[in-house]
């Protein structure tokens, strides 16, 4: 099997424009390939895992990523998937941003001897003459046709900005130069990038001529894809101090029935051949089938001794032990408390498990909160330095979410 077929098995790919040329290239192992990353947070998440690992397997498969920055067009705001538009983040910000993101690339990527690019394309767009480039691409685009992309109809109803219209014409010059300059002869995306993708693909032939070997696939991005990354409202980030291991663990553990498959086909590296195999497991197997994604993909982010941890830690837990050595801990401050106390609200604000106050009364009404496995159903229950000090002060908000409490 070639890597294009393994990536039609796994479910993987959704679009294509050279299905035959595509085929060859990537089997071949003669693909230069790009995926753009846009830097609005100091952490990839669990929902870049798509990306990540497609740049991993086909360059197993011989061919060369190039993990594109996204320090410029960060500084326009992709109004794909969105109701509104993205907030506007400093260089300063975007700079910091990308560095974070190239050192969690590296764990995926091997940047080494010229096996892997890493670009930024503030490198190329921040040095544009906009007079330039509208001479240069701007024939190229017809508005008729950007206004009915997917990505700019469904902002319509409640406003396009002008600066966001324009960062189809910038991913689409992304594409150009990486083609002239790197011999990047295709791209992969999210399928809500597609129009955008096109834009690449289309410019590059418009500009050099029809012969000029541009391709664009989309991956696959089903309902799970699009939820991948979230949990309770949060972000589930790859950044250690962000996301602990066990809680990262826990998300991947905690995902339906119906998506563990095809999480397990598309996220990990396991084979076909064993994927074959639990693909036809039921009921109470399914859980199995879990604890496998979980600590494959932790494993994958942090390492077989974390991921090892965190699965020790979840077995104790839900087994009915007490060992809550591998448990996130929390740390709640001096400046927390008031008169030498702190109300269980306050506990699940400070330790990250919910949001605000009000989701944490919810959570306390609801009967969705324990301290140390005995319910809290009073909201004003409050905790002295002492009693979360002693260093066994374990909160449980739902069945899945614990974190051990430290005063510091």
């Amino acid at each position: 099997m070639g890597i294009f077929e393994e990536l039609r098995e796994r479910g993987l790919l959704a679009q294509l424009t050279d299905g035959k040329q595509i085929h060859d290239l990537i089997n071949a192992g003669k693909a230069t390939f790009y995926i753009g990353f846009d830097c609005t947070a100091d952490s990839l998440t669990a929902g870049h895992f798509m990306a990540l690992t497609l740049m991993k397997r086909l360059q197993m498969a011989g061919n060369k990523p190039i993990a594109l920055i996204g320090g410029g067009t960060t500084m326009i705001g992709d109004p794909s998937g969105r109701t509104d538009m993205r907030k506007m983040l400093t260089r300063e910000d975007i700079d910091h941003n990308a560095e974070c993101f190239k050192r969690q690339m590296e764990n995926f990527i091997d940047f080494s001897d010229d096996k892997a690019l890493m670009v930024n394309n503030a490198d190329w767009l921040l040095e544009l003459n906009y007079v330039e480039l509208l001479r240069e691409v701007g024939a190229c685009f017809s508005v008729n046709n950007m206004l009915r992309a997917e990505c700019y109809k469904q902002r319509m109803e409640k406003g396009l900005s002008f600066l966001e219209f324009n960062y189809m014409i910038m991913q689409s010059y992304d594409f150009y130069y990486m083609f002239r300059k790197y011999n990047c002869n295709l791209q992969f995306g999210g399928d809500d990038q597609w129009s955008n993708m096109l834009g690449g693909t289309e410019l590059i032939r418009r500009k050099l001529g029809k012969d000029a070997h541009a391709m664009t696939i989309t991956l696959l991005t089903d309902s799970q894809g699009k939820k991948m990354g979230k949990t309770a409202g949060n972000a589930v980030w790859l950044d250690a101090n962000k996301t602990s291991p066990y809680e990262f663990y826990q998300y991947w553990r905690n995902v339906g029935d119906a998506d563990v498959i095809k999480c397990i086909k598309m996220l990990t590296f396991l084979p076909m051949e064993q994927i074959r195999d639990i693909e036809k497991w039921q009921g109470e197997d399914l859980n199995k089938a879990k604890k496998i994604l979980a600590h494959e993909l932790t494993e994958l982010v942090h390492g077989r001794e974390e991921a090892d941890k965190a699965e020790d830690a979840s077995a104790a837990l839900f087994g009915g032990g007490v060992d809550s050595a591998n448990i996130p801990q929390a740390v709640i401050t001096d400046d927390k408390f008031t008169d030498g106390r702190i109300d269980i609200m306050g506990v699940l604000v400070a330790a990250g498990m919910v949001t605000s106050r009000s989701e944490a009364r919810r959570a306390v009404e609801q009967g969705g909160v324990s301290v140390n496995d005995e319910k809290v159903t009073d909201i004003s229950a409050s905790y002295t330095k002492d009693q979360i000090g002693s260093g066994d002060f374990l909160v449980r908000k739902g069945k899945k979410s614990f974190k051990k409490i430290v005063v510091e």
